[in-house]
């Protein structure tokens, strides 16, 4: 009796002791938060603004979440309002919103600048970057916010890094890889460098310029114009925007017929 008694203090200490080293999560936001996040994002946001009741709950989830798994950090301000995180975290669930299982895991920072901020390494201004090596999205808040602004533009500093990230995202190894379908990754592969070599010719004059400086910058100014010039873009280049709708496994053409109807 005593010896099964002294071996029950033994896995009761034990157990004490590891339950003491799990991480205590972040707390929840309360709920006076949820509708604050929920507010900004009904007035800022168009494109959760067209997303029906269902839709919008699980989006506002994703949000917080996004929210709670990044740490902001303000570059020669502060603070970094609710503001800003939820509509920074919102731009990455727009992109996501049709893969669940990605939160670009690899991503741990996200550092804002107030304005345009000067790289000692390029030697020129930058509206935003991502850099892997740092985990880190860097954007500028005037730029994002100009973006988000004028939803017709086709330019969108948050969609555009977040962009790179995703892309980053699913060639890096952990929770968050190779997600995008095999089959429509290699048409755009194959799609990419002709789409190039005609933006530089100026037979694709619907892209920007910018697009044909690489691969990379081709599919972060595309998903800009997937969402802010959908319709445009899928009439002109039915190929190459079905395909990016099926890597993202969304489509703004249907979301927006849903929203009317």
């Amino acid at each position: 009796m005593a010896f099964s008694l002294a071996i029950f203090l033994v896995l009761l200490i034990g157990f004490a002791v590891f339950y003491r080293s799990i991480p205590t999560p972040k707390p929840l936001y309360p709920l006076v938060k949820v509708r604050e996040i929920e507010n900004i994002l009904a007035k800022y946001f168009p494109y959760y603004q067209q997303l029906l009741l269902p839709q919008k709950k699980e989006f506002l989830k994703r949000v917080m979440q996004f929210m709670q798994q990044k740490q902001f950090i303000p570059r020669g301000f502060k603070p970094v309002t609710l503001e800003m995180q939820a509509m920074i975290a919102a731009s990455a669930v727009q992109l996501t919103f049709g893969l669940p299982e990605v939160s670009l895991a690899h991503f741990k920072r996200i550092l804002i600048y107030a304005d345009d901020y000067y790289s000692t390494i390029t030697r020129k201004y930058h509206r935003g970057e991502v850099n892997p090596r740092l985990q880190a999205i860097v954007l500028s808040w005037k730029s994002f916010v100009e973006g988000y602004a004028d939803v017709t533009s086709g330019r969108n500093v948050g969609l555009h890094e977040m962009a790179h990230a995703l892309e980053l995202e699913n060639m890096i190894e952990n929770e968050d890889y190779q997600f995008f379908p095999t089959e429509a990754q290699q048409c755009w592969k194959g799609l990419v460098p002709y789409y190039i070599e005609k933006i530089k010719r100026g037979e694709a004059s619907f892209f920007r310029d910018y697009a044909a400086t690489n691969a990379q910058e081709f599919f972060a100014v595309t998903v800009e114009y997937f969402f802010e010039n959908t319709v445009e873009f899928e009439r002109q280049h039915p190929e190459l925007f079905y395909t990016l709708a099926t890597l993202l496994n969304q489509n703004p053409l249907v979301n927006a017929e849903i929203a009317v109807g």
